[in-house]
């Protein structure tokens, strides 16, 4: 029985990765168009929409971030990425990293840097990120994505709009 049920869910798996690497690669792509058009954009529209290119920090994700940079020699930064996976489609991967990448976004407040990688970036951006604190567990998550249309109740997790 569980082989019957293997074989008839493995085709919908994989097609729904193939369908995440292709949002994925398209995204990147976008994400290069974007960066070349808006550098050519005038200066009134990009004042417009910069609240909405931004990842805002949250002041508990800021606290929580300088208590954690209190611990250590060396100022630590957040990076947050995004992968295929999730019960959702796709899920939020945060990591205490302490180098940029020449393809990185910095978003900085209070001295507190959030990083993201340009893939990355067309999925989270406008969102906010918060530190949470509950009894089974306390974690960086994504409180806000406008790019999110649905995600799983644990908040790791999302679907983007088509």
């Amino acid at each position: 029985m569980s082989r019957s049920l293997v074989k008839r869910v493995a085709p919908y798996l994989a097609g729904r990765i193939r369908e995440n690497h292709r949002m994925l690669n398209f995204s990147s792509a976008s994400a290069l168009k974007e960066a070349s058009s808006s550098s050519s954009s005038s200066s009134s529209s990009q004042s417009e929409s910069s609240s909405l290119d931004v990842v805002h920090l949250s002041d508990n994700c800021i606290r929580r971030m300088k208590e954690l940079q209190s611990s250590e020699p060396e100022k630590k930064l957040l990076r947050l990425g995004v992968e295929t996976g999730g019960c959702s489609g796709f899920q939020y991967v945060f990591e205490l990293d302490n180098t940029t990448n020449p393809d990185d976004r910095v978003f900085e407040k209070n001295g507190v840097k959030l990083v993201v990688d340009n893939v990355s970036y067309d999925f989270v951006k406008g969102a906010t990120v918060d530190y949470e604190e509950e009894l089974i567990r306390s974690a960086f998550v994504v409180a806000v994505n406008p790019a999110a249309v649905g995600g799983c109740s644990c908040k790791s997790s999302f679907m983007v709009k088509q």
